[in-house]
């Protein structure tokens, strides 16, 4: 594994952070090169190398990619899903000019591997709402949507004519207490705890039975590096897999909440995030994960709690 050389872009984001550090104890740190256009994030401080700059920079990029003799890309700079509603042109820009420079300079210095996040995002009204399967009508309602359409599409288009092996999840809605959520439609499940730690209650901005799709982050990173470590041949498809985790409502995490804090109260005032999470399934099918390369979560709802309620608790006292 010392043989490679990764750079991680978004590491200072909510997955960023959390996958850097993960890279670092795998692959040394030394061996992994978090960067960002914003300030190195206080959690990667001391931990390895840091280089500030913008993935729309693409001979920057390109020179920091030769000079550093990087074989593996991790591309994680994103608009995220209410962000984007918000400010629909530049979520366009970066989703697709970011993606489209890093899939250029792979062909060009021929990257072993890329790896580049999409979304259940993807899935839009017409899609099925339970148990969402690998291929099924995909027509998306964001902006955030759109562009991981489009991205994974792009990225199938590369492997397929250039060769160039990239690789993909469509993540569900992401729980962390390491680093705050980034303008997600799925935020409320982190801001809960939170909340419910600071003030025993919190006001939701989805209904309470809205089921989405979710997943808390140790899972997450670790179907991020097993997907990339897993044989090229046992890669089936290169748009991106489904990956699922647990799904749950405002209402059923509250209720979990409340096991820990039983003072806590929750209030619901759905607000234009209502829209975006019932256009998305409320449940995904990964089969195709499980079977291609043996996915299997291992948190629950009660399990993920319990242990965000620990770690969080700590910075309460």
């Amino acid at each position: 594994m010392a043989k490679d050389k990764i750079l991680v872009i978004g590491a200072c984001g909510q997955i960023g952070v959390e996958l850097t550090l993960a890279l670092r104890e795998a692959f040394g740190k030394n061996n992994v090169i978090a960067s960002d256009l914003r300030e190195e994030s206080i959690l990667l401080k001391g931990t390895g190398p840091y280089i500030q700059m913008s993935v729309m920079d693409k001979e920057k990029l390109q020179d920091i990619i030769k000079k550093q003799k990087i074989t593996q890309v991790y591309l994680l700079a994103a608009v995220l899903s209410a962000t984007g509603e918000k400010k629909p042109m530049i979520a366009w820009d970066l989703n697709m000019k970011g993606l489209l420079n890093i899939l250029e300079i792979a062909r060009e210095e021929k990257l072993q591997k890329v790896y580049w996040p999409s979304s259940i995002a993807v899935f839009g009204p017409s899609s099925p709402k339970k148990n969402c399967p690998q291929q099924t009508i995909i027509e998306p309602t964001t902006v955030y949507g759109i562009s991981k359409l489009a991205g994974e599409n792009w990225c199938n288009y590369y492997f397929q004519k250039y060769g160039v092996d990239v690789r993909s999840l469509r993540y569900p809605g992401l729980i962390s207490y390491k680093s705050e959520p980034g303008g997600g439609t799925t935020d409320y499940a982190v801001e809960i705890f939170y909340e419910a730690l600071r003030k025993q209650q919190y006001t939701c901005f989805l209904s309470a039975n809205t089921y989405l799709p979710m997943m808390y982050m140790p899972d997450a990173i670790r179907a991020t590096i097993e997907l990339m470590e897993a044989p090229a041949k046992k890669i089936k498809i290169h748009n991106s897999y489904n990956l699922s985790g647990i799904s749950f409502s405002p209402k059923d995490i509250a209720k979990e909440i409340k096991k820990h804090i039983p003072s806590f109260k929750i209030n619901y005032a759905p607000d234009y995030r209502q829209k975006i999470a019932e256009s998305w399934p409320q449940s995904i099918d990964d089969l195709k994960t499980k079977k291609d390369w043996g996915w299997k979560h291992q948190y629950d709802l009660g399990k993920m709690t319990s242990d965000m309620i620990q770690h969080l608790s700590l910075n309460f006292k």
